[in-house]
């Protein structure tokens, strides 16, 4: 059982477990998002005294917190219990590209080069790290949702807002792949 847990599943079937669950959340009408748990956290912790976008029932949102500490677990007990310690296989073209911006491929997730406590001392590290940061959470409440919660449950709904939000979001990662990426490094 532990075998099959720790490998790879293909899309046909998480794509369609993927679909069930959206499902199960249209049905009892629930929405699906990663970054609406910002808000509830706010709200639980009586922002909503000092601000009105906060003062909301959050008690209805704490299945989203549910899903986010389960997927923290999962995450937590996949990479340190299920996970082959085998270096993570990309293709030999991004590696080159990588290199020629000055970025070393270490075999893990993320970069060390860009991705440590280290790299905040440097300008593109705080840029990437602090800024984008803070442009990644004022853009998905400008947006009204994050990318997961566009995506999945936005596009699910058949929601216009939600096709151009993730219409905008490819756009912006062409962008910042292309453009802005090798510009900052």
């Amino acid at each position: 059982m532990i075998e099959f847990i720790s490998q790879a599943w293909p899309w046909y079937v998480s794509g369609p477990m993927i679909a069930l669950v959206m499902f199960l959340l249209l049905w009892a009408g629930g929405n699906f998002g990663v970054s609406g748990n910002l808000r509830t956290i706010c709200a639980m912790g009586g922002a909503g005294k000092h601000v009105s976008f906060f003062n909301y029932h959050w008690k209805g949102q704490l299945w989203n917190l549910v899903f986010i500490i389960g997927a923290i677990g999962g995450g937590f007990i996949a990479s340190n219990f299920l996970s082959d310690p085998a270096e993570l296989q990309i293709s030999q073209a991004t590696v080159q590209d990588l290199a020629g911006l000055g970025i070393t491929f270490n075999g893990g997730l993320a970069p060390e080069h860009l991705f440590s406590w280290q790299s905040l001392t440097s300008l593109p590290g705080f840029l990437v790290l602090v800024l984008g940061g803070f442009l990644v959470g004022f853009g998905a409440r400008w947006a009204g949702g994050c990318t997961s919660g566009h995506a999945i449950s936005g596009l699910s709904n058949l929601q216009i807002p939600s096709l151009i939000a993730v219409v905008g979001f490819f756009i912006g990662g062409l962008l910042m792949t292309h453009v802005l990426f090798p510009i900052i490094f």
